[in-house]
């Protein structure tokens, strides 16, 4: 039993600072010790009440410790279901698999397979390149300026990211770079339509030119909304381009869903929005109803790896799969992707409306109730496209306002410069606006700071 005199944030920081590994992240932003947690709050152990917008990092897709979730707990324990099962089904995995296959398109679902796969979404994306080169007996994968896939070895060779690349030799190799659509810093310097339709001719270029250098691909793999790149969501005619061109051109799509699936996005998956069928689909977060689960489902034409090919000792968590059930039974028997929607365009609304009254605001973007905002210097001369250099400084300011306030909020994107909301899907109306109303107090705190030194 811990003694109440040592319950403060200050304790368990300093102790986790002498124990843990120096590649602690989300403490270094948010320095405090959790104590309990409940829909869209979390307290700390010095009874501190947060709006958490991070929802571990967009796997909470019904909040903290939602009553649906809970009960399947209970029901895993009070029945002894075993916990721990390889890869053995049992009818939690069967009803599992059937859930999550319903909550696909028919398309895709009538004709897919799956594989289970370690706890974390990167191990997914693993397995996912080991089947596409399998089936094609290919080695080059096609990646994005921007991606994120991972940590692990393979998937940090597909991460437009070099910071976390600088100090890891051998990485895996034929790992090829495409420019994503990004209006308010274009690769083109065009923006808009018409900077999306250049990457698109570019890339088909790239495909058909003998002389390009990629040897002929197993596969595209993409994020329909990038996240951790910036919360850049790709066009949809770009996605139905990029299908038509792996089509044309006998490449595999794989497309990312870890965290849009479940409905982040307005749709159920991302993909959905374009209406297209990829060819291999990876999950994790969201499915798993707030428990570690990862998967891939793929068609199953490429279903040619041997008996063993991909493995993991905690594939088979069997709790996981159970609250996966309660998850994704509640998101659409109540239709949440359609809530999350209209949540995303009144918290989009709002946040544009502080980006009215604010200086260093360059753009608001995002799909359903995955936002991004881009922070940037307006002291010093936009480009041609009058876009304004990133401010990191001014980004991490912000969010310590925000934090200090009472609202937990992701960074990321270039230069760690786009603060980004990933709330439960879940949130109110009323939650909206309160959120919208300290992230603009947040807003006017920092640049009254910023203009005071």
């Amino acid at each position: 039993m811990i003694s109440r005199q040592v319950l403060s944030n200050r304790y368990f920081l300093a102790n986790q600072e002498q124990r843990e590994s120096n590649a602690l992240s989300y403490p270094r932003r948010f320095p405090i010790a959790m104590r309990e947690a409940s829909g869209i709050f979390v307290k700390d152990v010095e009874g501190k009440t947060y709006f958490d917008c991070l929802s571990g990092a967009g796997t909470l897709a019904l909040g903290h410790n939602h009553p649906v979730v809970i009960e399947a707990i209970k029901q895993v324990i009070d029945a002894k279901l075993p916990l721990h099962t390889l890869d053995i089904t049992t009818p939690v995995k069967d009803k599992f698999v059937e859930e999550l296959f319903a909550s696909l398109p028919a398309r895709f679902a009538e004709k897919a397979k799956i594989q289970f796969c370690g706890p974390a979404g990167t191990d997914a994306v693993e397995a996912a390149l080991k089947i596409v080169k399998t089936a094609t007996g290919r080695r080059s994968i096609l990646a994005f300026q921007g991606g994120y896939h991972g940590m692990t070895h393979g998937a940090l060779g597909l991460m437009g990211n070099t910071d976390p690349k600088k100090s890891i030799s051998g990485l895996m190799p034929d790992v090829h770079f495409l420019p994503f659509p990004y209006h308010y810093r274009c690769p083109f310097g065009q923006g808009g339509e018409t900077g999306m339709e250049i990457g698109s001719r570019f890339i088909q270029r790239t495909l058909e030119d003998p002389e390009s250098g990629i040897v002929h691909p197993a596969a595209m793999i993409m994020e329909i909304v990038q996240g951790e790149g910036g919360v850049i969501p790709a066009p949809d005619k770009w996605v139905r381009d990029m299908r038509s061109l792996t089509r044309k051109y006998d490449i595999l799509l794989i497309v990312d869903e870890i965290q849009t699936g479940l409905g982040r996005t307005g749709k159920l998956f991302a993909f959905e929005h374009a209406g297209i069928v990829p060819d291999v689909v990876v999950l994790s977060k969201a499915i798993g109803g707030s428990l570690p689960l990862a998967v891939v489902v793929y068609d199953q034409s490429l279903d040619q790896w041997a008996a063993g090919a991909h493995a993991g000792t905690f594939r088979g968590n069997q709790m996981a799969m159970a609250t996966g059930i309660a998850t994704i039974r509640f998101i659409r028997q109540n239709h949440i992707e359609q809530h999350a929607e209209k949540m995303g365009e009144r918290l989009m609304t709002r946040l544009q409306a502080v980006q009215q009254d604010s200086r260093t605001i360059g753009e608001v973007r995002g799909r359903g109730l995955m936002i991004g905002l881009e922070i940037v210097n307006k002291e010093e001369s936009s480009d041609h496209m009058g876009s304004y250099p990133a401010d990191p400084e001014m980004t991490r300011l912000i969010q310590k306002e925000c934090f200090d306030r009472g609202l937990i909020l992701e960074s990321g994107g270039r230069h760690g410069s786009v603060l980004r909301f990933l709330p439960p899907l879940i949130i109110t109306s009323e939650q909206v606006d309160q959120i919208s109303e300290i992230f603009a107090e947040a807003v006017q705190a920092a640049e009254r700071k910023k203009n005071a030194g």
